[in-house]
């Protein structure tokens, strides 16, 4: 069983994501993390995520372990991340191993913004996941207060915003729900009730 999990930063869609890879026994990717680590490599290396030659140098040789360094949920991190996707280059070098990982027998949880239209899309569960601007920046707001980056859900909102522009409007792999994909609005929803909602859906499905 492969279940594609999509939708805008802050959304929900990791921790809905990593709810159901534990309940239905499923390895889990975080897409999104790779997006991350190429970017966190450019930033030690001072160079500029807008750079499509260089961003895509990094996509095709950073370090695993930088999958697991502490900094790639930083905010900095997050805006590097959004810039630098948006290069077709970035993306292709990075598909393979999405592929792959999605590929894997028994089946698996991916989770990030074209899950279910790129690197999945025959997957057999697909679940977009949204919530309104305001609802999203709040968490992400506490979430970086609980790691000790201080920002106003004003400042994130204004962030997420651009993300959700360029996401949108790239040309490769734009952000978009599948047409089969099964809508999850989090918004006025606990982490709880998502879950629950999204394991409904999962089974329902399959």
């Amino acid at each position: 069983m492969i279940i594609a999990v999509d939708g805008p930063a802050a959304s929900g869609k990791g921790t809905i994501a990593r709810a159901l890879a534990d309940h239905f026994g499923l390895p889990h990717l975080d897409t999104g993390a790779l997006y991350r680590g190429v970017a966190l490599a450019m930033l030690r290396a001072g160079d500029d995520p807008a750079d499509a030659a260089q961003a895509t140098g990094h996509a095709e040789r950073f370090p695993e372990g930088l999958l697991h360094d502490d900094a790639l949920r930083d905010e900095r991190t997050g805006a590097a991340a959004s810039i630098l996707s948006a290069h077709d280059d970035v993306r292709a070098a990075l598909l393979a191993r999405q592929r792959a990982f999605a590929a894997r027998a028994g089946g698996a949880v991916l989770d990030g913004r074209d899950i279910g239209t790129v690197i999945a899309p025959n997957a057999d569960v697909k679940i977009y996941v949204l919530a309104s601007v305001d609802a999203r920046a709040e968490r992400r707001a506490k979430e970086l207060a609980m790691r000790g980056q201080l920002a106003s859900p004003s400042e994130v909102a204004a962030d997420l915003i651009a993300r959700d522009a360029r996401d949108t409007a790239r040309a490769a792999s734009p952000l978009k729900p599948a047409p089969d994909a099964h809508i999850l609005d989090t918004t006025g929803l606990s982490i709880e009730d998502a879950v629950t909602t999204a394991i409904d859906v999962v089974n329902a499905a399959h």
